[in-house]
C-alpha cells in the first residue's frame, strides 16, 4: 500500500467520465496531514541514513516559504501554477539526486520523494480554472544546495505549507 498509489486511486475513484472532481479529494483534511506526516518521516529518515556525499551537481530547490497574507490574495489559479512550478524543480531535483547516490538508505528515500512530488505535480496539472493547461513555463526563485536533506526539508516545507494551505483554500469552494 505504497502512498503514491493511494494519492492516485483516491484520485482516480473521485474521477467523472470526462471531467475530475477533486472535492473529495480535498475535502477530507486527513489525507493532507497523512502526507505532512509522511514527509516528516521521510525527512527523518534521510537523516538517520549513514554518510551521504555532497552532490556534485547541486540540486536547484524552489524557495518554498511564503507570507500567508500574500497567499491569501492569490487566485487558486495561481497558488496551482507556483505550487506546480515548485514541484517541478523539486521532482527534477530528486531525479537528478538519485543519479548521484548510491548509498542504498539515501537512494531509497531520495525515490521515495520522487514518487510522492511527481503524484502531486501529476494530480495538480489536472485541476485547473482557466482554459488550457499547464506550461512549465514559471520561473520560481530558487537556490542551489549540495545537501540531499535540503530536497526533503523543501519537500516537507512545501507539502506543509503552500498545498497545505491551497488545498485547505480548495475546500473551502468545494466542501459545502
Amino acid at each position: 500500500s505504497s502512498p503514491e498509489l493511494l494519492l492516485l486511486t483516491s484520485f482516480l475513484l473521485h474521477v467523472k467520465e470526462d471531467r475530475a472532481s477533486p472535492a473529495r479529494l480535498v475535502c477530507d483534511n486527513r489525507l493532507i496531514q497523512k502526507y505532512i506526516v509522511e514527509a516528516k518521516d521521510m525527512e527523518k529518515r534521510v537523516s538517520q541514513c549513514q554518510v551521504l556525499p555532497a552532490l556534485s551537481c547541486p540540486a536547484v530547490l524552489p524557495l518554498v516559504d511564503f507570507s500567508l497574507q500574500q497567499w491569501k490574495s492569490k487566485s487558486n489559479e495561481t497558488k496551482r501554477r507556483e505550487i506546480l512550478c515548485d514541484l517541478a524543480l523539486l521532482v527534477g531535483a530528486a531525479a537528478g539526486a538519485q543519479g548521484q547516490v548510491s548509498e542504498d538508505c539515501g537512494a531509497r528515500q531520495l525515490s521515495q520523494l520522487y514518487r510522492h512530488a511527481n503524484s502531486f505535480f501529476l494530480l495538480l496539472q489536472t485541476f485547473s480554472w482557466e482554459a488550457g493547461h499547464w506550461e512549465p513555463s514559471c520561473s520560481p526563485h530558487s537556490m542551489e544546495q549540495t545537501h540531499i536533506t535540503s530536497i526533503f526539508l523543501t519537500y516537507r516545507k512545501l507539502v506543509q505549507g503552500k498545498l497545505r494551505f491551497f488545498f485547505y483554500d480548495l475546500a473551502k469552494v468545494l466542501c459545502k
